[in-house]
């Protein structure tokens, strides 16, 4: 069936491709890698998001461990993380400057047809994985992702959901769903916000009947009993954290997971960019790194180097294929 295999295409996108090449046996121990004198890291979506979170925790981790001097956090939102891109790529050459990075700002380039691409960076580390949530209001009366779309197939305009850009991964995964439950992608109100604290704003606030994004952004809201998870992008219970369902529990074929990285800008000198890689191959290897996956319940799947460069390629090619499928692609 078609759905089967779109479904099948963006978990090879998704899952497959980010546990290739995910073996970090080349780590250094802390103090190994040369510090970095001032380090500026542009989150490319609001306080509160994916990005943010995982720029902070960065920040955090190469100062604890000495890597960074004095790392600095600036978020530039907008457009699927393509805003902050484009005045980080111009910058040729500039050192002490990353950009977080990932599947949003991948598919936000191709669905937005932006003229910077991550051909204008150079990659530097894949930091994580993190599986995709739908939440509703604690009081909605969908029990399932099932009952969510049938609401949406049987009156489209009555359900909309809170997301992150369009063309992000949140917007990825719904359309993904859609697909799988007989649903026109275009036909979900989707709403698109620059971070997920907005989003968590307009779901308790009633202005929207769920919302979509990662884990970590959502959790702690779950946690508390302030919304309801009603289901999460892994095969497997999530530790900590109650969902009615898991994509086991639909269909395997949905298990998924955005990924995050940090990037440079491109045309550094090669005792530079070895500088970074060592230092965030240092960084994963640390104690506070590994205390901030297990926070955010992130997976590890962490590559650097050339070996990201060019699992990078190749999964621009996969997420393209996707998009196409799914009628977002405008390059």
């Amino acid at each position: 069936m078609k759905n089967t295999r779109v479904a099948v295409a963006i978990a090879v996108v998704a899952v497959t491709s980010l546990s290739a090449c995910s073996d970090s046996s080349g780590d250094k121990k802390d103090g190994e890698a040369q510090a970095i004198n001032r380090l500026e890291i542009i989150a490319p979506a609001a306080p509160g998001s994916g990005w943010d979170q995982a720029s902070r925790a960065t920040q955090e981790a190469l100062r604890s461990a000495k890597l960074a001097k004095s790392p600095e956090v600036k978020n530039v939102p907008g457009a699927s993380g393509t805003v902050a891109l484009a005045q980080v790529a111009p910058q040729k050459g500039k050192e002490d400057l990353w950009i977080a990075s990932g599947l949003a700002m991948m598919s936000g380039i191709i669905s937005n047809g932006t003229n910077v691409t991550l051909d204008n960076l150079t990659p530097l580390a894949r930091l994580m994985g993190e599986y995709e949530v739908i939440v509703t209001p604690k009081d909605s009366p969908y029990k399932s992702v099932e009952d969510l779309f049938k609401a949406i197939k049987d009156n489209p305009k009555s359900v909309s959901i809170a997301g992150g850009s369009a063309g992000s991964a949140d917007h990825i995964y719904v359309g993904l769903l859609a697909k799988y439950y007989g649903v026109d992608p275009a036909e979900v109100n989707y709403v698109p916000y620059s971070g997920g604290g907005e989003a968590t704003t307009a779901i308790l606030g009633g202005k929207v009947q769920a919302g979509v994004s990662g884990l970590s952004e959502f959790s702690a809201q779950v946690i508390e009993g302030n919304l309801k998870g009603l289901y999460v992008s892994s095969l497997e219970p999530v530790e900590g954290v109650k969902f009615a369902e898991t994509a086991l529990d639909v269909s395997p074929t949905l298990e998924f997971q955005n990924w995050r990285s940090m990037m440079a800008p491109a045309g550094l000198d090669d005792a530079t960019k070895d500088k970074y890689v060592d230092a965030l191959k240092t960084m994963h290897g640390s104690a506070n790194w590994k205390a901030a996956l297990k926070k955010h319940a992130w997976n590890d799947n962490f590559i650097a180097g050339d070996e990201f460069a060019t699992w990078l390629k190749e999964e621009n090619t996969r997420v393209k294929e996707v998009l196409d499928q799914l009628g977002l692609s405008k390059k």
